[in-house]
């Protein structure tokens, strides 16, 4: 990548913590970096003479850069680290196994010790971490020593061993510092309330632990023990200037996706990030125009994140996402988290979001702002040129199907002339010979339903036609040009979902053009449209579906009622939770009681 070509998107990188990720044009990831400051972090590379040979050839192989926000240098750091684990980017020095950092271990025994390692043994011990230096660990562990007496030899103290009198107490005992468990002076049940006070600690739920010293300092205090009311206080503030919590890794996590959106006044905003074993490997925002004021988030979320865990191939059966969200796999469980990690994690994709959302504000980097005739043209000779087509596109349409577990089969396409949309010319199709899910078919229909008709009518057929998906969908809408005679007559390209890599029929590798150009913007641009206005539709379609089959079947109850109800509750789910009485404020008594006596006897 040129100086040139960075100072065109360096204001789209914030001036926040993060993690940046660069990529050369085979979409390869090259290397793997954390930063307190992404954007000063990622200018250095270019605009300063590096002497390193191996930060030279880096720097001349970089394509195209990502990032991740996250909520603190301490979180960027723990990402870089399992990213680099996870992927193993060539110009990373490998971290092979986690004996890089540090953790702190509760032995899985009688009597628990308390220490630091840096080898994770599958042995059903507690390990929390990783943390970021060892001082802060060993600092951790010495206020741990001097608040809570626990012991700290390596004795095997079964209840066999203690009972049979084989150790003494050490000065550790005489000290305070232990209550002499070798002994039998503490009972294995008090050491495990000890414990509790540890964990506190440990996890970062410093409330009870805080509470608990402050009430010995003011004892002290009224004492007029001074001395050590001074030292309870500095426990007191080394305990708050503490944060043990990363909301990147935690270990124990199961792998789970996580979900956001937020909206302006044109879109909606939904952050996605894959969590696998504790730790956030993919991240990904979608931008998602708005076509009525009252689009419901949940939906639009609901669909979004069918698409990208189609995308990402995701296999999570748990989601953490805002609110409550439909959900195609009755297996895969919805978490809307209050407080904990989870709550962290989504935290972090809502800040995400709002990064990306003000930056698409700001500066529009993935649409075209300029719709001046000559802007347009420019755009689209230079995608002519880069495509190798025949013609200028100066029409160009865009198709895309979907469906709702075999459900509502629907399909869009839109219409762009002279590179701006041509509404009038957008259309929907019900798929009508395909019966459930079946995307190659269903494309295969729409295609020759729509040029079979332009072919009847005598009427131009576009230059350029893109297919959302790949290699499987363009060659069913080909098989459908061919069906018609039209071969030659237009150009039928695949546009990738992931890597937005250009397929053209026949051709074994796709076209990847430069991520920041002009004229792939444009192709994301028509992209985004077509989802935003099939979206709209299927929603619509599966909204009509459901007053059919679940309302309209309630005899003495008419299509103004159940929309009514609809309305009001949202879902069929919802309102056969509700009470006659509940029902009755929304349609009245006699209709309520249909309603209720229906869903009383159906349950």
């Amino acid at each position: 990548m040129t100086k040139e070509v960075f100072r065109n998107i360096v204001h789209s990188i914030p001036h926040q913590p993060g993690c940046y990720k660069y990529y050369d044009e085979n979409k390869e990831l090259l290397y793997v970096g954390k930063a307190k400051d992404l954007r000063k972090r990622v200018t250095s590379y270019f605009n300063k003479n590096v002497e390193n040979y191996k930060t030279r050839k880096l720097v001349s192989l970089i394509y195209s850069i990502d990032f991740t926000i996250t909520d603190t240098e301490h979180d960027a750091f723990l990402l870089e680290n399992s990213l680099i684990k996870h992927y193993q980017p060539k110009f990373n020095i490998v971290l092979k196994d986690d004996k890089t950092y540090p953790y702190i271990v509760i032995k899985k025994e009688h009597f628990p010790r308390v220490f630091f390692t840096r080898r994770l043994i599958k042995d059903g011990s507690e390990y929390l971490g990783p943390f970021t230096g060892l001082g802060r660990a060993k600092e951790l562990l010495e206020l741990i020593k001097q608040s809570i007496p626990l012991r700290s030899c390596s004795l095997k103290l079964t209840p066999k061993n203690i009972s049979k009198g084989k150790f003494n107490v050490c000065l550790e005992y005489h000290i305070g510092n232990c209550k002499g468990p070798c002994q039998g002076f503490q009972s294995e049940e008090d050491y495990i309330d000890s414990l509790k006070q540890v964990r506190h600690i440990l996890k970062g739920n410093l409330h009870d632990v805080l509470k608990h010293l402050k009430e010995e300092m003011t004892g002290y205090a009224k004492d007029l023990k001074f001395e050590k009311a001074q030292i309870v206080k500095n426990k007191i503030e080394l305990l708050q200037g503490y944060q043990s919590k990363s909301t990147i890794v935690n270990p124990k996590m199961d792998n789970l996706d996580v979900a956001c959106i937020i909206s302006d006044a044109d879109n909606f905003y939904v952050n996605y990030m894959m969590v696998s074993k504790g730790s956030v490997i993919h991240t990904k925002t979608l931008q998602i125009k708005k076509k009525i004021e009252d689009d419901e988030y949940s939906d639009i979320l609901s669909l979004a994140l069918i698409e990208l865990r189609e995308s990402f191939g995701s296999n999570a059966l748990e989601i953490v996402v805002p609110m409550v969200v439909d959900v195609i796999d009755t297996q895969i469980k919805v978490t809307v988290p209050k407080a904990g990690d989870k709550k962290s994690l989504l935290n972090l994709a809502i800040k995400n979001a709002s990064v990306f959302m003000e930056e698409m504000r700001r500066k529009g980097t993935l649409l075209i702002v300029d719709t001046s005739k000559e802007t347009n043209n420019r755009i689209l000779i230079q995608l002519q040129q880069d495509m190798k087509l025949p013609e200028i596109p100066l029409h160009i349409e865009c198709f895309d199907n979907s469906n709702f577990q075999g459900s509502y089969p629907v399909a869009a396409m839109v219409c762009f002339k002279n590179g701006i949309p041509y509404k009038k010319e957008y259309r929907h199709f019900h798929i009508k010979t395909v019966e459930g899910i079946n995307d190659f078919a269903s494309m295969a229909e729409i295609v020759y339903r729509r040029y079979k008709r332009l072919k009847d009518e005598n009427l131009p057929f576009p230059q350029l036609v893109i297919i959302d998906g790949g290699k499987g969908q363009l060659s069913s809408a080909m098989e459908s040009i061919d069906k018609l005679g039209l071969i030659g007559k237009l150009t039928l390209v695949g546009l990738a979902k992931r890597e937005e890599s250009i397929f053209f029929p026949g051709d074994s590798e796709p076209l990847q053009l430069p991520y920041d150009s002009e004229a792939l913007n444009l192709l994301r641009r028509i992209r985004d449209e077509v989802h935003r206005f099939g979206i709209t539709f299927h929603r619509a379609t599966r909204s009509k579906g459901t007053i059919k089959n679940e309302l309209d079947a309630i005899q003495g109850i008419g299509e103004k009622t159940a929309t009514e109800l609809l309305q009001t509750f949202r879902s069929v789910k919802n309102i056969k939770t509700l009470t006659e009485r509940e029902l009755t404020k929304v349609i009245g008594a006699s209709k309520a009681r249909i309603v209720w006596a229906w869903f009383q006897k159906e349950q």
